[in-house]
């Protein structure tokens, strides 16, 4: 993915941003690894449609391009929903990493916030992938979703090529330490995937 980044730029952030909207993709490491190419501490250079870049210029092109990709696969996301319905939802939602439970999640949030969840959700993190659909699914107005979609996209965005910016030469240490990360959630995964299945042999022996 970073290679990606480091090839495409600003296409390459648009493109995974929008992804993120329905479907998670990591737009933490994204938008911080983008900041960090801004920054001109990393060998590579922003592509900015055909010029490499580095320095403010390229920093608010990373933002921005992050901030607009996300609202545009957001809208998607509230047009699946809308369109869709729960036949949509109940027939794929488990691919989208939307079964059941997390759905009621999401219609208890829109409950209590209204509209506002839409922002709610936009800056918090790992949640702000499950609203889009769910907005539509529930019927937000979209022109306030457009608008509070946008602005929590881009504090989202600028506030974290900021933190990359400010990572810069340092991002190697970052992406080692991510790695980490990246392996406690795996094996966290496994776990519950082997607890699960321990279960499941559990009830159907006692059945």
């Amino acid at each position: 993915m970073t290679s990606f980044l480091a090839q495409n730029g600003v296409l390459a952030v648009f493109i995974l941003m929008a992804i993120d909207a329905v479907f998670p993709a990591f737009s933490e490491l994204v938008m911080v690894y983008g900041g960090a190419l801004a920054s001109g501490a990393l060998a590579s250079q922003v592509d900015v449609f055909g010029s490499h870049e580095t320095g403010t210029g390229a920093y608010i092109a990373i933002a921005l391009s992050g901030t607009v990709g996300y609202l545009v696969g957001s809208i998607a996301g509230w047009a699946i929903g809308w369109y869709g319905g729960h036949p949509f939802v109940e027939r794929y939602g488990r691919g989208l990493h939307l079964g059941p439970d997390r759905v009621a999640r999401a219609e208890r949030w829109f409950a209590r916030f209204g509209s506002w969840a839409v922002l709610v959700g936009r800056v918090t993190p790992v949640a702000r992938s499950f609203i889009s659909i769910p907005a539509g699914l529930f019927r937000a107005p979209l022109a306030s979703y457009i608008v509070l979609t946008a602005i929590g996209s881009a504090v989202w965005a600028f506030a974290l090529a900021a933190v990359g910016w400010g990572l810069g030469s340092n991002w190697s240490r970052f992406d080692h330490a991510f790695k980490y990360v990246e392996v406690a959630v795996v094996a966290g995964i496994v776990i519950w995937a082997a607890y699960w299945v321990v279960r499941k042999r559990r009830s159907i022996s006692m059945s």
